[in-house]
């Protein structure tokens, strides 16, 4: 069933504005790449099947997973993202640079709620609407994961929305979205955490000692002890978006 899914989101055309950009991000490349050859579709999720721990985004970066067809990799966000994971134990190394590189993970799975890159990392409704497909049916497949962490609010909010939409219980009103908010749902809960960007991490908004928290206690809420336990005072404190 994993590998249908895969084999269907990576063959997906079905957004007319999202095939165009990441095709055309794929031909003209950044000057960096300019002799690598783009992945240019759209890109699965990652990791352990049998995760307790599923990790979101919003969607590829254009010359990121874009490029490398892996989410979160080839990029600073995924430097901080998979660094964080090492750390936990929950990834066999630090860096995740392509799809080749011998990253594994172990009890965790990380995903976009948008398969394909989109133009200024902003897609529309219907674009997000059209993937909620693919998405449910990570969750569906997911059967072991007990924590859920929303790298973002248009992570978090695609997480409420998709377990409303199978009926399973979330509180409304829907808490606000903030770094380290927790909500518990039918099925998971919900862990917020600011996303790994540039514009996060330059400006010191997300720091790597408020990533481990989160993380830690993605651990502990799935029922794993961390690698090395954060003491009480590192463990996220919710902060408003």
């Amino acid at each position: 069933m994993w590998d249908r899914l895969r084999s269907e989101v990576v063959a997906c055309r079905a957004c007319p504005r999202l095939v165009a950009w990441r095709e055309e991000v794929a031909r003209t490349k950044r000057a960096a790449y300019r002799d690598e050859r783009y992945w240019g579709r759209p890109v699965p999720g990652f990791g352990d099947p049998q995760a307790s721990i599923l990790l979101v985004g919003l969607a590829p970066a254009a010359h990121g997973g874009n490029r490398t067809g892996r989410v979160f990799t080839g990029d600073r966000s995924g430097d901080w993202l998979y660094g964080a994971l090492h750390r936990a134990g929950l990834a066999n190394q630090a860096t995740s640079v392509s799809v080749d590189d011998g990253l594994r993970l172990d009890g965790a799975y990380v995903t976009a709620v948008v398969k394909c890159a989109p133009p200024d990392n902003a897609p529309t409704t219907g674009e997000r609407d059209r993937c909620r497909p693919y998405f449910a049916r990570e969750l569906a497949l997911l059967a072991d994961a007990r924590v859920a962490v929303a790298l973002g609010g248009y992570a978090y909010a695609a997480l409420c929305r998709a377990l409303a939409d199978e009926g399973v219980a979330v509180p409304r009103p829907r808490p606000a979205f903030g770094h380290g908010v927790e909500v518990p749902t039918g099925r998971f809960t919900i862990l917020g955490c600011y996303h790994p960007s540039q514009q996060n991490t330059f400006t010191g908004r997300l720091t790597e000692p408020m990533l481990d928290a989160v993380v830690a206690r993605a651990r502990e809420l799935a029922g794993s002890p961390a690698a090395t336990a954060a003491p009480a005072s590192r463990r996220p404190r919710t902060r408003r978006r």
